[in-house]
């Protein structure tokens, strides 16, 4: 199997054409240029030993040592080996509430950016586990599916904002739900839901949505993510702070972090509750749960051992590159002896 550590700069090989195709252009209007201010036999006499086909070939040369300097960046790679690799590990849901409430700031720098800090490091200390991310706040959608891509697991992370769920609210029960949905093929001892809100919850009953997940052995652990006192709901337009929210009545809107909800949805789906601070974002005690639960079996098949050929290209171009260097324009001394003797035989 050959594949590129570095595929990003194969689109440095759009520049050959291009560079081909001026070549070309310069040669046509070059010879057009020639023919309209000299005779085609006279310049041929005026400069006998100036070949024609050698600067296209040194062009070719150039063009192929630039190819493979290219691929040579690329890194091409061979798997040499093909195996299966068998690993254990769980399941694990981030569900992660992405209402305005999360802007508050009693948590720094936000809820939202601590919550994000803290899946990013959980992220990072993963071994051999799936994970996936739903966002959610008045609805719930699927950010990303479950995987073990951690790399796309962060990007999908980055994007996450207040802004992305149109439907403002907290439905703690619909990301439960839709949690349940997206794995339903593979739910088992092995499976966590964790999820990440301020615990404000009056869309549905996130209560009898755990108790339905713990049934089929799914273990769902909450992270309070805020404080009992509450703080003001930043209000943003064009990046900067306006103001605080405000209700109908002109009132800045406190929100505070429900603690009673979220405990009852952790001992509903068998789980712990870890109300979150500037000092502790609580993932780690998660994770030390999940670490500590039955882990499944997975079997893979992968690619392993690649070798670097990026070597060869490299002297692939040193080899064209010393051609182009050594080869001149004139004509080969061979070929005006060759021609010297047709010319003296057409005259005899």
């Amino acid at each position: 199997m050959i594949r590129f550590a570095n595929p990003e700069f194969l689109w440095l090989l759009a520049v050959i054409p291009a560079m081909t195709f001026i070549f070309i252009l310069m040669l046509w209007w070059r010879k057009r240029a020639l023919k309209r201010w000299s005779d085609t036999e006279l310049l041929g006499n005026l400069i006998p030993t100036k070949s024609s086909v050698k600067p296209v070939i040194r062009f070719v040369l150039l063009m192929l040592a630039s190819a493979s300097i290219i691929l040579a960046i690329a890194r091409p790679q061979i798997g040499t080996k093909m195996e299966e690799v068998k690993r254990k590990g769980s399941d694990i849901m981030i569900c992660l509430d992405v209402s305005n409430s999360m802007n508050a700031e009693d948590i720094r720098p936000t809820r939202l950016e601590r919550s994000k800090q803290a899946i990013y490091r959980m992220i990072e200390k993963l071994r051999g586990d799936r994970i996936g991310l739903i966002v959610f706040a008045g609805q719930a959608y699927v950010q990303l599916p479950i995987t073990t891509d951690y790399s796309a697991a962060k990007l999908f992370l980055s994007t996450v904002s207040t802004d992305m769920v149109p439907t403002q609210g907290t439905a703690i029960g619909a990301a439960i739900d839709l949690a349940m949905e997206s794995i339903n093929d593979s739910i088992g001892k092995n499976t966590t839901f964790v999820i990440i809100t301020d615990g404000e919850s009056h869309e549905d009953n996130p209560v009898e949505s755990a108790k339905a997940a713990a049934e089929k052995g799914i273990v769902i652990h909450t992270i309070g993510m805020g404080s009992p006192e509450g703080a003001p709901i930043p209000v943003y337009r064009n990046g900067i702070r306006t103001g605080f929210m405000q209700d109908n009545s002109g009132s800045t809107v406190i929100t505070k972090m429900n603690p009673v909800a979220l405990s009852e949805i952790a001992e509903a789906g068998r789980g712990k509750f870890v109300q979150a601070s500037n000092s502790d974002d609580g993932l780690d005690i998660i994770l030390k749960e999940i670490n500590e639960m039955e882990k499944k079996e997975l079997g893979t098949l992968l690619y392993t051992d690649y070798e670097e050929q990026y070597q060869y290209f490299i002297l692939f171009a040193l080899l064209f590159l010393m051609m182009e260097f050594l080869m001149n324009e004139r004509r080969s001394r061979w070929i005006e002896k060759l021609k010297s003797i047709a010319e003296y035989r057409k005259a005899a």
